[in-house]
């Protein structure tokens, strides 16, 4: 019997100690393979037309921008962002309530008694069948929250993908190695060729399902993040 119970004692430490590690497991570093540049298509190279004013060989637009518009170009993404948000509750909630039940009357009289095993017996004759009964439930609560972020900045990425509509995929990422870490800004969305400026640029408003990750690894970052046992405890899975 004490053998089993060593058992089960055992495997909820063991259960115990896979959960916490489960619940503190979180990623370092997000995965890089999906930013990394996309490059353009290899082209086959032309012999060129001895005799002619333009090469066949040679891409020359006399009415065209440089803006970006092929897979592997390059396009500048101008970082504006800017989020407020604030919300406040309160909830207030009373209820009181109050029953009573006079002494009735028998024969034209109240009826009074005794209670059994009270002593003395003169001194316990006038207890009634008067009943009361009374309540009161109160409730309070009260959220409030607020939240800004602000990010400026510039990142140049390349074209992923041209879409049969002409909107451009885009997606890239930029690393800064400093002395303490490293901090790395990745990007992705679709972009309207009209947005485009001429200077082959784009606010990173103008991105559609743009998304963003501006974040941090190294000494730094890890002495600003919460320790593995801490993230268990503030976890879904902790039961308290």
């Amino acid at each position: 019997m004490i053998h089993r119970r060593t058992k089960v004692r055992g495997a909820i430490w063991l259960l115990l100690a896979i959960t916490i590690g489960l619940g503190g497991c979180a990623p370092v570093s997000p995965p890089r393979d999906s930013y990394r540049p996309t490059m353009p298509p290899a082209q086959s190279s032309t012999e060129p037309n001895d005799g002619s004013i333009y090469h066949v060989s040679n891409d020359v637009r006399l009415f065209e921008d440089v803006r970006a518009r092929h897979i592997g170009d390059v396009i500048t993404v101008i970082l504006q962002e800017s989020t407020s948000a604030s919300k406040s509750a309160k909830t207030t909630a009373d209820k009181s309530q109050e029953a009573a039940i006079e002494n009735p009357v028998f024969f034209g009289a109240h009826p009074q008694f005794n209670l059994p095993g009270a002593i003395p017996l003169d001194s316990n004759r006038d207890n009634t069948l008067e009943q009361k009964l009374s309540a009161k439930r109160n409730f309070e609560g009260e959220a409030d929250s607020s939240q800004s972020n602000k990010l400026l900045g510039a990142i140049t990425v390349t074209v992923a993908d041209v879409l049969p509509n002409g909107n451009l995929v885009v997606r890239g990422e930029k690393w800064l190695t400093l002395n303490q870490g490293e901090e790395y800004i990745q990007i992705s969305g679709i972009v309207r060729p009209q947005d485009i400026n001429t200077n082959n640029s784009v606010l990173s408003t103008q991105i559609g399902d743009a998304r963003i990750t501006y974040s941090g690894k190294g000494a730094l970052a890890d002495s600003n993040s919460m320790g593995w046992l801490a993230r268990f405890f503030n976890s879904p899975i902790w039961p308290f």
